[in-house]
Order: structure tokens, then C-alpha cells, then sequence
């Protein structure tokens, strides 16, 4: 297993995030909320791995060093746990803390997402 974060793994283009936000679904596993939608197959994209986005608001953190290394920190929790995940998804990482978290509660709240994820793909 190589535990990378490739180009392919990254939920890109404006209309897909557009239409992924608006078809997705959320829940919240603090700090984060996570957005997720089984993943379709489309011509363009034919990759059966799951696409990530991450993100941290510039209202919550002014400076971008602060969003840098917060979304910094949800890639790498997501780069060592992606594959405990069961499915496709494509899967949207956003920081809604208004303070800055070390590094041990973004990857349980990872951890918790996955595992989550893990249910409703079961139930």
C-alpha cells in the first residue's frame, strides 16, 4: 500500500464541487464538517479511488499560514487513513472550529468520519 496523496485522489473543477456540494450530503465530526457522495463513474473521470477536497475558510482564519497548515493537517490524517475507508467517494474535509486544533484531534475527527462513512456503506 502506498499511503500518497496524488493529483487523482483531488476533487477538482468548479461544476463538480458545485454539483458535489449541492447533491452531497453532511455530517459533522468536530472540527470538521464532511460532505460526501457516493461516487459515479463519469467519462472524464474513470479513476475508482475516492476524491478528497479540504478546506479551511479565510472568515475563520485571516492569515493564510494558519489555513495552510490546517489544511495541511486534515491532508496528511486523510493520506495515512484513506484506505480503512470501504467505497468510493468523492468527500469534502471543511474546518469549522473557530480555533486552531493540533494535529491528534483533526485525525480522530478523521478517523471518526471514516468510520462513519464505514457504517452507511454497511447499514
Amino acid at each position: 500500500m502506498r499511503f500518497t496523496f496524488p493529483k487523482s485522489q483531488r476533487l477538482c473543477g468548479r461544476m463538480r464541487i458545485n454539483a458535489f456540494y449541492a447533491e452531497g450530503k453532511k455530517f459533522v465530526a468536530w472540527p470538521l464538517r464532511v460532505t460526501y457522495l457516493p461516487k459515479e463513474e463519469d467519462a472524464a473521470h474513470t479513476s475508482n479511488d475516492t476524491e478528497v477536497l479540504v478546506w479551511a475558510p479565510k472568515s475563520l482564519f485571516r492569515h493564510a499560514v494558519d489555513r495552510n497548515r490546517l489544511r495541511r493537517l486534515m491532508r496528511e490524517a486523510w493520506r495515512l487513513q484513506q484506505y480503512d475507508l470501504k467505497g468510493t467517494y468523492w468527500l469534502a474535509f471543511n474546518y469549522i472550529d473557530k480555533t486552531k486544533q493540533p494535529y491528534p484531534v483533526v485525525y480522530r475527527a478523521v478517523e471518526k468520519a471514516i468510520r462513519k462513512l464505514n457504517n452507511l456503506n454497511a447499514g
